[in-house]
């Protein structure tokens, strides 16, 4: 999302504001409406009959803190409230988070009918806005780990933080399948496969059936991955089967998990704005994968649509009609509330649409049980940076290691004897190593956050007879000390500013700092702190030993754990690394070999690469709405990591299992083939087709023996 920000109005905010309910003609919610015992459908039924237009619009109206006061959520009958990145109370704690959440939602409860609104966040990497709050790895860490399970767990302690201070909606997970690493927001991504981030959609179940469930996120659809040259928001030029290929596959994964909301991307198609495609919000998710829940603008994003500054009815007209239910208008949002009462008098927009956009969003209120349980949940305040979570971000950090290079067995490190010397610009830079959407939008250098640097780690991990030496330019290193560790990379960016259309090399402080490493004479060791590739493959016969960490986020002991060995590094690259700034965009299958491939990574033992594909898994046999399957054999020693569902040659789902679910699939013959994945990232031949025909209930008929859609 976009950040603009607002002056003045924020410190109105700080007040809890009472509203007391106006004496109208509307009727107050029935019985039925409140009574949770009542199928959710039915109290839609109900509520939705008994709005104006007034209600219906503004449910469909999201608007951002410091642009709208409590007093006016109640007058306008807003569905929600969104907080952009850095976008606090004036009391940044937790306590003043639910204190501004709950003067909302009695805003929102002062209204006629009482619908509590929605407040969403960023809460992209634990619950990043509020200070205090534990820092997980951004999502190319977690693809690193191929933990589903793991990043289950992380879903639902960041729910649990969140609803701690009070929003109770995330805009995540991003499930963008990142093909440029000059796109500033591949950190984002939890890598260049779709198996992967579709495998990593557990996040979703994490945040929304946990013990403190919230709304969940899919974003951006569709392709905000895959633009030409990297260039955020920019366009995606594809086929349809090439979009369906690589894009979609992960928002099929989320729509099978229930995900509330999707957000939609500021990125085009072929020249066309997602913002502006009933064919990919209405017809390809709505209806064909069948989401249910509702879709969500990004930041101003219907202002976009025809080029210009500032949106106009024909936007809000074409935004709407396209499918979307849900508008971010951060800015000028009563003017968007004007635009859409105009159009839909007259005629421009059906009230059917209307209609069926408050459905939606209604029924994710009642799923959620915010008609029950409205306000902050101060009881999980305390889970707010907890030990417990700090322990599982660390867990997900020293997962996400990988090791790229470890000549002469540099590591592990030996914990007692001698003298370490540690450099480099992130080594003691929390705010390095927690990257974009850390407090603010784009994230900061320095002492940001609560937490443990790396160079703590390093310390703390080191033996009572170790020196630990620490000097950021590597001022003081010579060939006394057994070992040097250089912390170099990235510093903090988030979406188009961190675009890289000239390349993604080391900066001058960095190869300045090596240089001095390596001139000492002693065995050097580089620990990557990015967010992506960067292109290193002219200093890498330099190093002794390759760590890329990515963003490791506020718990840097997590990295000191796999240097000193006390955890072998597991983790594997989620993206191909290029060999050269000229080979990007670089990605698996496409016939260029680059520095390290996908799916590389090795452990302390290592001494050759599994280059052996499993065997074919065995024909997969359908009864009722799953596949089954015999295991497939892995063959090279790194083991199985799991299995590719396809039909019609098309990812339809990811699994650690011999069996998946499956949506009947449309009228047709279609085949389904199975997949098997080792962990070094080699695959298996497909197994032999299982054929099945579906008629169609119009009619069919037969030819060469096989009946198909007439």
């Amino acid at each position: 999302m976009r950040r603009v920000w607002f002056g003045g109005m924020a410190a109105l905010l700080a007040v809890a504001v009472v509203v007391v309910l106006r004496a109208d003609n509307e009727t107050a919610a029935p019985a039925a409406v409140l009574d949770p015992s009542t199928p959710v459908g039915q109290r839609v039924d109900e509520l939705l009959s008994r709005m104006t237009l007034a209600d219906k619009l503004g449910q469909m109206t999201q608007a951002e803190r410091a642009g709208v006061t409590p007093d006016q959520v109640t007058e306008y009958r807003l569905g929600s409230v969104l907080s952009g990145g850095g976008s606090a109370p004036d009391d940044n704690t937790p306590a003043g988070w639910a204190d501004m959440y709950d003067a909302y939602q009695r805003a929102a409860l002062a209204t006629p009918l009482k619908i509590p609104m929605l407040y969403g966040v960023d809460a992209v990497h634990g619950n990043n806005n509020v200070p205090g709050s534990t820092i997980f790895p951004h999502n190319i860490g977690l693809g690193a780990t191929r933990d589903p399970e793991l990043v289950q767990r992380i879903g639902a302690a960041t729910a649990e933080e969140v609803t701690g201070a009070g929003p109770d909606w995330t805009f995540a997970p991003c499930l963008c399948v990142a093909r440029d690493d000059r796109w500033g927001r591949t950190y984002e991504s939890f890598g260049e496969d779709p198996a992967i981030a579709s495998s990593m959609t557990t996040l979703i179940t994490g945040l929304q059936d946990g013990p403190a469930p919230i709304l969940a996120t899919a974003k951006h659809y569709l392709g905000d991955g895959g633009t030409t040259g990297g260039d955020d928001q920019g366009n995606t030029e594809l086929s349809e089967a090439e979009l369906r290929r690589i894009h979609l596959p992960p928002f099929q994964a989320a729509v099978d998990r229930g995900v509330g909301s999707v957000m939609i991307s500021f990125s085009s198609w072929n020249g066309v704005k997602a913002h502006g495609s009933k064919f990919l919000i209405t017809d390809l998710l709505k209806t064909e994968l069948g989401f249910a829940g509702f879709t969500v603008s990004d930041w101003a994003g219907i202002d976009q649509l025809d080029g210009t500054p500032g949106f106009t009815q024909d936007e809000v007209v074409t935004a709407v009609n396209a499918g979307l239910d849900m508008l971010m208008v951060p800015e000028n949002w009563t003017t968007f509330l004007d635009y859409l009462r105009a159009a839909v008098e007259a005629g421009e927009i059906p009230m059917a649409r209307i209609d069926d956009a408050n459905r939606r969003i209604l029924t994710q209120k009642f799923k959620l049980g915010l008609f029950e349980k409205p306000f902050a949940d101060r009881a999980l305040t305390s889970t707010v940076g907890s030990a417990e979570h700090r322990e599982l971000a660390r867990q997900a950090v020293r997962e996400s290691q990988v090791l790229l290079k470890n000549a002469n067995d540099t590591l592990p490190l030996a914990r007692t004897g001698g003298k370490i010397f540690v450099a480099g610009k992130s080594a003691d830079d929390i705010g390095n190593q927690s990257g974009g959407w850390t407090l603010t939008w784009q994230g900061a250098s320095g002492n940001t956050v609560p937490g443990t640097t790396i160079l703590q780690g390093i310390r703390d991990a080191a033996g009572s007879g170790t020196t630990i030496t620490y000097d950021r330019a590597g001022a003081g290193v010579d060939g006394t000390y057994r070992a040097a560790i250089a912390v170099i990379g990235e510093t903090p960016y988030a979406e188009y500013e961190g675009d890289r259309p000239g390349g993604l090399g080391l900066d001058a402080e960095d190869t300045a700092v090596l240089a001095k490493l390596r001139a000492a004479g002693v065995p050097v060791i580089v620990v990557l702190v990015s967010g992506r590739p960067l292109d290193v493959a002219s200093l890498v016969g330099g190093w002794d030993a390759f760590v890329a960490a990515w963003l490791p986020g506020s718990e840097g002991a997590g990295v000191a754990d796999v240097l000193f060995g006390d955890y072998a590094p597991t983790g594997r690259l989620p993206v191909t690394w290029p060999a050269s700034a000229a080979q990007e965009p670089i990605n698996n299958g496409d016939g260029k070999a680059g520095l390290y491939a996908y799916g590389y990574g090795l452990s302390f033992d290592d001494r050759e690469a599994d280059t052996a594909p499993p065997s074919s898994p065995g024909t997969p046999a359908a009864t009722a709405s799953k596949l089954r399957w015999m295991a497939a054999t892995d063959t090279g020693g790194s083991g199985l990591d799991g299995y590719d569902v396809l039909r019609d040659g098309a990812l339809i789902g990811t699994t650690v299992a011999t069996s998946l679910s499956i949506a009947k699939p449309s009228p047709g013959v279609h085949e389904f083939t199975v997949v098997a994945r080792d962990k070094a990232g080699n695959r298996s031949a497909p197994s032999s087709p299982l054929v099945v025909t579906v008629p169609d209930p119009r009619g069919c008929k037969a030819r060469d023996g096989i009946c198909v859609v007439t």
